[in-house]
């Protein structure tokens, strides 16, 4: 179960409606416990992909370095990312799928006509040919 405290929650919505129509995408930090995942603090970060924004991502390598940086700091693991998909469902596409790591949760946030629409939480398995639905639980 991936449980996403209201503050992150509020960083990842706010992200994703602040791109659209471009896909945003920042970082999930937090702690763990087993299955249990506890989201206390989202990143946003640029998208860098430097092609169409509508329906692709990528973050800087500097970036998610930075980033796991501040989580050592404050004593909390990355969890996992999380990117939007504008005008589009929240699934787990190929693309996602080919560009994700098996050790991270993979939030994705539909965004609909600009307003955040429904989310779902996303595990690839090590061989990235296969992403299992997480239970995912939100503010």
């Amino acid at each position: 179960m991936l449980t996403v405290n209201s503050s992150a929650w509020r960083v990842m919505t706010s992200h994703a409606e602040a791109t659209y129509p471009r896909e945003c995408c920042g970082v999930m930090l937090g702690t763990v416990e087993g299955d249990d995942k506890q989201v206390t603090l989202a990143y946003a970060l640029d998208n860098a992909y430097e092609g169409g924004q509508e329906d692709r991502y990528e973050i800087r390598p500097t970036d998610l370095l930075r980033v796991e940086r501040e989580a050592r700091a404050q004593k909390l693991s990355v969890i996992g990312i999380f990117h939007s998909h504008p005008d589009c469902d929240a699934y787990f596409s190929k693309t996602d799928l080919e560009h994700s790591c098996p050790w991270y949760s993979f939030v994705v946030l539909s965004v609909q006509r600009g307003h955040y629409h429904h989310a779902n939480s996303f595990l690839p398995n090590a061989d990235q040919t296969h992403a299992e639905p997480e239970p995912l639980r939100v503010p």
